[in-house]
């Protein structure tokens, strides 16, 4: 057979096999499918404008008789640990990287023990002198002054206590930073 009429072979069977999908004629209903209702055989009219296929009935593609095998169960790698850092998100126990303000003509400071923040937070203090706001551990944060306001930025991990003098008395605020 040339490669022409193989071509042809090959139109004409594209052709039939899409126009047998066309037409009107019952069909079964796959075995997954519950039978429905059959379709009512067309007029003379239909049918004369409707070619129809002269070759074998079509059938389903075959089904593999095979299970199909459930995925692998998953498995623990030992060695490393886990790189990634951890979330810096809020939690109710503790705040994310959020600027956190501490006006101290309207708080009671003394109520105010601890926080919790994660790194790259700042507490704020407005209203206060230069130099009098400390903390224990200066690695942790970068501390500027500017016009009354006091900003402590926690740059590391750890717990940082801050010092505030009000009204003649050192207050001692606990921050965590995670």
């Amino acid at each position: 057979m040339s490669p022409r009429s193989f071509r042809r072979v090959v139109v004409v069977l594209a052709a039939t096999v899409g126009v047998a999908a066309c037409s009107a004629d019952a069909v079964s209903p796959l075995p997954v499918q519950p039978p429905g209702p059959t379709r009512s055989t067309p007029t003379a009219a239909a049918t004369s404008a409707i070619p129809t296929p002269t070759g074998p009935p079509s059938r389903p593609p075959p089904t593999s008789a095979r299970p199909v095998p459930a995925p692998p169960a998953p498995t623990r790698t030992r060695g490393t640990p886990r790189t990634t850092p951890p979330p810096t998100d809020a939690t109710p126990a503790c705040q994310g990287a959020v600027r956190y303000d501490l006006p101290l003509a309207e708080t009671e400071i003394e109520l105010l023990k601890s926080l919790c923040f994660a790194t790259g937070a700042v507490l704020r203090i407005q209203g206060i002198g230069p130099g009098l706001v400390t903390v224990d551990r200066p690695e942790l944060v970068s501390q500027q002054y500017e016009a009354g306001v006091v900003d402590i930025r926690f740059v590391r991990a750890g717990t940082v206590a801050v010092t505030i003098p009000k009204d003649g008395r050192e207050h001692t605020i606990t921050v965590v930073v995670r």
